[in-house]
């Protein structure tokens, strides 16, 4: 377990990429909390106001042997839309935009690699804005927002905006789903 990997993900709100996270082969952990911003140990409220300049980010570990990092940014890139500014349907503001939050230059490296197979294959009709940044201090978020959809799946907001991430997810990447 010594040689596990770790990159923090911003794409919308965390309970999306949590939920789906939590389903892939080979990570070990996910974590909802938020970073990038300027005030320590930012609520859910401040943060959603936007006071904070933090990001709803998830901290992903996983384990090299079994998924790779550019796997990870391949589902990343899938269950959000790295086109849009400061939003991600409904959800508006810095706090849901689309960011990579790099743990190591080789991390770095490979996500630009990545942006830019995107941009030549014309993935999406308007250009990738997902900016890509050096990882700050992560600050976990509230204990009601871990494991949230597993929790809170029949809540609205997850049926109608979490579920359909996690249903592409699985479609798209069914091999990679945890046994």
């Amino acid at each position: 377990m010594e040689n596990l990997q770790t990159i923090v993900l911003g794409g919308g709100c965390f309970w999306c990429l949590e939920a789906v996270f939590d389903r892939m082969e080979g990570v070990t952990s996910v974590e909802s909390g938020y970073m990038g911003g300027h005030v320590d140990n930012p609520t859910y409220r401040q943060v959603c106001n936007g006071d904070t300049g933090h990001v709803e980010v998830v901290r992903v570990t996983f384990d090299p042997g079994k998924v790779s990092f550019k796997e990870i940014l391949d589902v990343f890139f899938a269950i959000h839309d790295p086109t849009t500014l400061n939003r991600q349907g409904d959800d508006m503001g810095a706090q849901y935009r689309s960011v990579i939050f790099y743990a190591s230059e080789e991390q770095q490296r490979e996500a630009k690699k990545k942006i830019d197979e995107l941009t030549a294959a014309r993935t999406w009709p308007n250009p990738i804005v997902t900016s890509l940044e050096p990882a700050s201090k992560f600050f976990i978020a509230e204990d009601y927002h871990q494991e949230y959809f597993a929790n809170n799946g029949s809540q609205p907001y997850c049926q109608f905006v979490v579920a359909p991430k996690v249903k592409k997810f699985e479609q798209k990447f069914g091999e990679k789903l945890k046994a």
